[in-house]
C-alpha cells in the first residue's frame, strides 16, 4: 500500500490522486456526451465544479451525523478535517449540488440524470482503487483464500500474519464494468432509463460487497451502508415502474442514433 507520493518534496496522497483522477474522467465522460446531444461542452466544467463541492461537503455532513457521539468534542475540527468521507454522503450532497446548478441552466432533464447514471459508477470505481492504493481500512474480513492480502501500510492496518479480502479491488471491477455497460446502452433506452438501472445495480452491488467488509450490523444483520442500498434500489424499481406506466415502454420511441466521428449524433440507417 502507498499512502503517499513524494514529487519534488511535494506531498501527495494517493487516495487524492484518484480522487481527482475521478473528476478527471467524470468531465471527459460528460463532455463527450454533451457533444452528442447537442448542448455546450464547457458545461462539463461547471457540473464538475458543482459536483465537487457538493460532494466534498455531503461525504463530510455525512460522516458527522453518522459519528456524531465520537466527533461532538470538536465539530468545527472534524468539518474541516481531510478524513472521513462517506460515499452515500458525497452522493447526496453532489446530487443537490449538480441539481441547483441545472436549475441555473435550465438543464433539469433526464439527460442529465443519465450522464450520471454513467458517471456515478465509473468515478466509484476509480475512487476504490484509491481505497486499496492507500490502505484507508475499506478491505474486507480476514480471509485465507489465495487472492486476499495483508494491509501494512496506510490509514488502517492489518494485524502482523493477517490477510483481508481485497474488497475494494472487487468493486472496482464490478462498478467499471457496469459503467461501462450503462455507456453502451446510452442510446438504446428512453431518456432516464439508465439512471434507474444505475440505482438497481449499484444498490446491489454494495448490498453483496458489505456481507465481506468489516462493518458492523445495525438493523438485523444489515449494515448501514446496506440498509442505505436496499432504499437505492428500492426507488431505482420505483423510477422505472413509473416511467414504464407514463411511456408504457422503456425503449425509445424512435431508433437508437448512430454516432459520427466526432461524438455527433445523426439518425440511424433503417
Amino acid at each position: 500500500m502507498l499512502k503517499q507520493i513524494d514529487i519534488f518534496g511535494l506531498h501527495l496522497q494517493t487516495f487524492g490522486i484518484f480522487f481527482a483522477l475521478n473528476f478527471l474522467a467524470w468531465a471527459a465522460l460528460v463532455a463527450r456526451r454533451l457533444r452528442e446531444i447537442g448542448k455546450p461542452v464547457d458545461w462539463s466544467y461547471e457540473i464538475l465544479f458543482a459536483a465537487l463541492v457538493g460532494g466534498l461537503v455531503g461525504a463530510r455532513v455525512y460522516f458527522i451525523v453518522q459519528n456524531y457521539s465520537q466527533v461532538k468534542g470538536d465539530l468545527l475540527g472534524n468539518i474541516f478535517s481531510g478524513s472521513g468521507l462517506v460515499w452515500y454522503g458525497g452522493l447526496l450532497g453532489g446530487v443537490v449540488f449538480v441539481l441547483a446548478w441545472a436549475r441555473w441552466r435550465d438543464f433539469l432533464s433526464m439527460q442529465l440524470l443519465d450522464m450520471a447514471a454513467v458517471g456515478l459508477p465509473l468515478g466509484y470505481a476509480i475512487g476504490r482503487i484509491g481505497c486499496q492504493v492507500s490502505g484507508d481500512g475499506d478491505y474486507g474480513t480476514a480471509s485465507t483464500v489465495p487472492w486476499a492480502m495483508p494491509y501494512r501500510h496506510g490509514e488502517v492496518l492489518t494485524p502482523p500474519g493477517v490477510r483481508a479480502l481485497p474488497t475494494p479491488l472487487f468493486e472496482t471491477v464490478t462498478m467499471g464494468v457496469f459503467a461501462l455497460v450503462l455507456w453502451r446502452l446510452r442510446d438504446h433506452f428512453r431518456t432516464g432509463t439508465l439512471f434507474g438501472f444505475y440505482l438497481i445495480g449499484a444498490g446491489i452491488e454494495r448490498f453483496i460487497i458489505e456481507f465481506w467488509r468489516r462493518n458492523g450490523s445495525v438493523v438485523g444483520f444489515m449494515t448501514g451502508a446496506q440498509v442505505d442500498s436496499l432504499i437505492e434500489i428500492v426507488l431505482g424499481i420505483v423510477f422505472l415502474v413509473v416511467m414504464l406506466r407514463r411511456y408504457g415502454s422503456l425503449r425509445p420511441a424512435q431508433e437508437p442514433v448512430a454516432r459520427a466521428s466526432g461524438g455527433r449524433t445523426r439518425p440511424a440507417a433503417a
